[in-house]
């Protein structure tokens, strides 16, 4: 009878294979070291060249200060970039749009009609249209003279700046404007011109949440209504099994519609803004 090899001969013709691979990994991390060593080492010593079993680093210390200010600048304006929406999102009247049209859907009882894709492209065409004389004045006042080289760099941000803070002086509460000047450590400002950004922008921010707020308590208030009447049906009905939101849902709907809420909805949002 054959019998089966015992499993050590297997194991030792495998053995090989593994030696082999810890081999090559241990020279791969090897040279990794001896690269990273000699980098560290050429910093120190400013050596121009060095090199490594199959690569070579060449150091150039020519130009190093403007190869600096360039790689600087880039930083700076991919991190404006990545703010860029931020920046959209908090100082302008996007915010007080989408927690609105938020709120009327979450009114009329439909989560996902519209989607948030439609909430946030209808609120971004209303924050550009809102928006609009800002954005001339910025294009006009700024961005034009400095793209043909009549400004500097630094009148160009503070043309850019003076729109928008205006517009944000206008929507913003003295109270809201008021508590954060009284928790900034700075001194207290003689005019609106002394009021740095940092300190109008958290304020503005609150005051148009509590605006946003207001509006969305007044749009609910019908569409509670609705819900009380048809639950007070039901009940008297004894149908205590069938959800009210069910039996509401068209009938909100139908006002919604009866209405032209959306016109009605846009029409406020803008003039809240004029």
């Amino acid at each position: 009878m054959k019998t089966n090899k015992p499993s050590h001969v297997t194991k030792q013709a495998i053995s090989p294979l593994k030696r082999e691979r810890i081999g090559s990994f241990r020279f791969f991390w090897a040279a990794i070291a001896l690269m990273l060593l000699t980098v560290i080492l050429s910093g120190c010593a400013g050596m121009t060249e060095t090199t490594a079993p199959g690569v070579t680093l060449t150091l150039d210390p020519t130009g190093e200060s403007k190869e600096v200010a360039s790689g600087v600048q880039l930083l700076v304006l991919l991190t404006v970039l990545s703010l860029a929406p931020s920046i959209l999102v908090l100082a302008t009247s996007f915010t007080r749009i989408v927690i609105v049209l938020s709120m009327i859907r979450n009114a009329i009882g439909t989560p996902t009609a519209p989607p948030n894709n439609v909430i946030i492209g209808l609120a971004l065409l209303l924050t550009f249209f809102s928006m609009s004389p800002v954005i001339n004045q910025i294009n006009n006042e700024a961005i034009r003279p400095y793209s043909e080289n009549l400004i500097d760099q630094e009148t160009f941000m503070n043309k850019t700046m003076d729109p928008i803070r205006e517009f944000m002086f206008k929507n913003t509460r003295e109270k809201d404007l008021e508590l954060f000047i009284s928790m900034n450590s700075a001194t207290r400002p003689n005019s609106l011109d002394d009021i740095e950004t940092v300190v109008l922008l958290p304020a503005f921010v609150i005051s148009e949440l509590k605006t946003a707020f207001t509006m969305g308590f007044v749009i609910y208030v019908p569409f509670l209504v609705i819900d009380m009447v048809v639950s007070s049906i039901l009940l008297s009905m004894g149908m205590m099994m069938m959800p009210p939101s069910l039996v509401s849902l068209p009938f909100k709907l139908l006002l919604f519609v009866m209405v032209d809420g959306w016109y009605l909805v846009t029409r406020s949002l803008l003039l809240s803004f004029s």
